[in-house]
């Protein structure tokens, strides 16, 4: 059965059993090429491998792996990958901008009428095809309904492809996103039965800032709710009191890795509460203990050169990007040995292209978005700045 409707466009996750023998064909040669070329001339590891990392894209744009399928609920979040890693490859003609704009448009939620948005749910985006219900068939499934990360996906995919972001159904999104937040401030990521923390937080800000419109959300709420995060090593937990975090997943909502600390502090920059290089800006008192936010980040770095995401971890790839974006926010990218992390990133760049998580692992999409935003950040030739603040591509900087 496919997992797809048919009658819809989709780019990114076609039913291999369903592509034409020509297709496979195709797919075969190009990856007895690549082994060719790897057994036949040594591959320059200390160097950004750009080419490589296109192909390895476009084949991900085009039928994602079958390892894949136990996460075809976040695969508004897949695509978030490949999009934006193809605006920071400078590569955005690599894609069909109008099919993928039709494409993540028909996973908007939409309330029937006025009297749904005051039901509790929230019309966002769904994170994928398996989660729209049909009202019909969908009977007492409480589930249906839109989700925070999938919908801070959505609108980050349109944006980057330079979809007018003013035509979006946007009261629903809005009214709706105010029924997540919670008493404490927090947000919920659906309408029942979730967690709550940071990761949300950040979500809904983000929303409301590309939607330019704050109204989804109450933004003092949400600032003390952040503040009362902030753990006494001056790292964020994800809820008051937990423990400092580089780790947990913002984007895929499963048990990857993200920022609770990168969270908090995009949140409050993207909300108006802190400035640029907070670092140097001892004039105005700070919400922040920023000393001690600066000292737990560069506590995060390992002997490897790489960045670990809490005490006593090991180096990987998308730290480099939760960690290092931190830095940039603060204005601390120059307090560490930006060679030293080059070093490490180039051990976990493989030669099918994209990153691993570790050196001698095989590449996959979350950690290779990171190792490309990682490079961003370190200014590798070639590539598109990062709005770090939102964890994607510097549009502003493209000129969409």
């Amino acid at each position: 059965m496919p997992l797809l409707d048919p009658t819809r466009p989709d780019p990114f996750w076609r039913d291999v059993s369903l592509d034409s023998v020509r297709e496979g064909v195709v797919l075969c040669v190009r990856f007895l090429c690549l082994v060719s070329l790897m057994m036949n001339r040594e591959i320059a590891m200390e160097l950004f491998e750009r080419d490589r990392h296109l192909w390895f894209l476009e084949l991900m744009y085009c039928d994602v792996p079958s390892e894949y399928q136990t996460q075809e609920i976040n695969r508004l979040t897949l695509a978030y990958f490949v999009v934006s890693s193809f605006t920071i490859l400078r590569a955005l003609d690599r894609i069909d901008r109008e099919q993928v704009a039709s494409w993540v448009l028909s996973f908007q939620a939409r309330p029937r009428n006025d009297e749904d948005l005051e039901n509790g749910k929230f019309y966002g985006f769904y994170g994928s095809r398996s989660s729209q219900f049909s009202a019909e068939n969908r009977k007492e499934l409480d589930h249906h309904g839109g989700h925070l990360a999938s919908t801070y996906c959505a609108l980050a995919i349109l944006k980057m492809i330079g979809y007018n972001l003013q035509s979006i159904e946007r009261e629903s999104i809005l009214v709706s996103m105010r029924n997540l937040q919670q008493p404490d401030g927090s947000f919920m990521p659906i309408h029942t039965g979730a967690e709550n923390d940071l990761r949300f937080v950040f979500c809904a800000a983000a929303i409301c800032f590309m939607l330019n419109d704050w109204s989804g959300m109450d933004r003092e709420k949400a600032k003390k709710f952040i503040l009362n995060c902030q753990s006494y090593d001056g790292g964020f937990g994800l809820v008051p009191g937990s423990e400092s975090h580089g780790v947990l997943s913002v984007h895929l909502c499963l048990s990857g890795t993200g920022g609770a600390t990168y969270c908090a502090v995009a949140a409050l920059y993207l909300m108006g509460f802190i400035e640029d290089d907070l670092l140097f800006r001892n004039a105005s008192p700070s919400l922040l203990n920023v000393e001690l936010l600066l000292e737990w980040c560069l506590q995060r770095l390992n002997a490897d050169g790489g960045f670990q995401g809490r005490p006593n971890k090991d180096s990987d790839t998308c730290y480099a990007f939760w960690i290092g974006g931190t830095l940039k926010i603060l204005g601390g990218l120059d307090f560490f040995d930006k060679g030293a992390l080059r070093e490490f990133l180039f051990t976990c760049q493989t030669p099918y292209g994209g990153f691993s998580k570790s050196p001698r692992q095989l590449p996959d999409l979350y950690h290779s978005y990171y190792g490309f935003c990682a490079f961003s950040l370190l200014e590798e030739p070639g590539l598109n700045p990062l709005c770090v603040e939102l964890g994607m591509a510097d549009v502003a900087a493209l000129g969409i």
